[in-house]
Formats: C-alpha cells, structure tokens, sequence
C-alpha cells in the first residue's frame, strides 16, 4: 500500500469483539455503546468481525442497538444488518471428522462446532457460561467419534488449562495433515480455530466493502488476535491492541497498536480520530 488513508475516508468501521470491542467481562461497556450510537449517527458503516457465531453476535448487536453488519466464525460467514446471509463458506464435509480425530484423543481439549444456528460441544463446559451471559447463547452436546459434517462453519478446540504450548503442537498437525485446505488460527491463545481454506475476517470484509462500492482502503479495522491479521493488514488502516499476543505484533510490525479493552480503547481512538 503506497498512501495511508487519512481518516476521511473512511466509511467502514470494523472491530473484533473479545479483547477488542468488548471488556474484560465480554460485555459492551456503555460509553462503547454510546460511541456505536454516534458512530451509526455520523453515517458510519460498522461491522461486528468476530470468531464468535452470528446468533451470539446478534444477541450483542441488540444491546448496542444499531444496525451492523456481522462477519461471524472468522469470516465464515457474513450477515447484513438484517441478518440476510451474504456470504458462506463451509469446512469441506469430508473434513470435518479427520480434524477431530486428531485432537480428541486429547482428553483435556474440549471440541466445538459452529452449524449452521447451532453451537455444538463434545461436552459441558461451564467455564465459557460467562461469554455468552449477555446473549443467552447456548451449546447442545455433539459426539465427537461420529460428528455432523454439513454446514460446519468452523471447528475450535480450547483449553481449560489455557496453555497455549500445548495447543501450538495441534496447530502444527493440522497445519501439516491439512496443508493448503484448511485455515487454522488462534482468536485467543487457548482457543484454536479451523475453517475453510479461503476463510478469513480480511476476505469477508471485502465482501461487505464492494456490496456497498467501497473498497477495504474504506476501512478502519481493529484487532488482537491471529485471526484478525488478514484483516488488520487489508484493511485501510488497521489497529492493534496493546493486549494482543505477541505473534500478531510481531506479524504486523507496521500496524498502530492502541490501548487495552479494558479502557475501552476502541471507543476513545474513534472519538479522538473520526468523530
């Protein structure tokens, strides 16, 4: 990218929820729901970009109350502001069962599925309960030795020790097994996700920017995970948080890093820089 947009172009405004958006309780703080309020009244184009399932996301969406697109599973699938599905791209059903098979002989990672409206779990969870309390969004068991195939958005394996060591070992297997099919990233640390091989929060973006005309120079996005970095460096102008991992700094040393979402970051560089 040859010129940096200055901040009148933008027209889009992208965020990442957990560890991005959302505060340290995986809520929307009120003074970040007062800024989407004021951002949709200025005439922005705000866009939910989250790993997360598009029925939890709209759970949060209601509690912000403004109309939003959502790229949801990492860019998997993508919603209007009037939740019409624009965009879907599933894990090849052929698969789904192989990439289990390799992690469930593990008996500390816990296997979920996002299909369709469904959040599946190969078992009880109760640590992920406080993800979810603002949208009531709830997982139905699934067993992991004979898994549905169709319409999986996404697979992700996560660690009740959270160790993230532990997981980069499954990273790599996959990354061998499934080279060039599949996309494996980390949204956080402990949580491994598992996507189609196009799949990404950046190619989803593009979707929604060339709906409206624009073009992801259009765009301001911010981010903190490994699954934000196809976004973070497509878009016009991308953010980090301070709080991000190491390897996405790292991967994006030329990217702006701003504060923690535990000061609502987001919220006070979008009052400072577009408002």
């Amino acid at each position: 990218m040859t010129d940096i947009p200055n901040e009148h172009s933008f027209q889009l405004v992208a965020s990442d929820l957990d560890g991005t958006l959302l505060a340290p309780d995986h809520k929307l703080s009120e003074f970040s729901k007062l800024t989407l309020k004021e951002l949709h009244q200025k005439g922005y184009t705000f866009i939910f970009a989250t790993g997360r399932h598009h029925v939890d996301v709209a759970g949060i969406r209601s509690q912000a109350g403004i109309p939003a697109y959502m790229i949801t599973s990492n860019g998997a699938r993508v919603h209007d502001q009037d939740d019409n599905l624009m965009y879907s791209n599933n894990i090849p059903t052929n698969l789904v069962q192989p990439v289990i098979d390799l992690v469930r002989q593990d008996p500390n990672i816990f296997i979920h599925m996002y299909q369709d409206e469904n959040w599946l779990l190969d078992r009880a969870d109760d640590t992920l309960a406080s993800f979810h309390n603002e949208s009531g969004f709830a997982f139905k068991r699934f067993d992991a030795q004979s898994a549905p195939s169709d319409g999986i958005a996404k697979i992700f394996f996560t660690d009740p020790n959270k160790d993230h060591d532990h997981l980069v070992t499954f990273e790599q297997q996959l990354n061998e097994r499934f080279a060039g099919k599949l996309n494996v990233a980390f949204s956080t640390p402990w949580c491994l996700e598992v996507m189609a091989a196009d799949v990404s929060k950046g190619e989803a973006l593009n979707v929604i920017a060339k709906s409206l005309g624009l073009t992801l120079e259009n765009c301001i996005a911010f981010g903190d995970g490994m699954n934000d970095v196809e976004m973070l460096s497509m878009a016009g102008k991308g953010l980090i948080m301070e709080t991000a991992h190491d390897k996405v700094k790292q991967a994006l040393p030329n990217n702006e890093v701003i504060g923690s979402h535990a000061n609502d970051a987001v919220a006070h560089y979008l009052h400072t820089h577009l408002f």
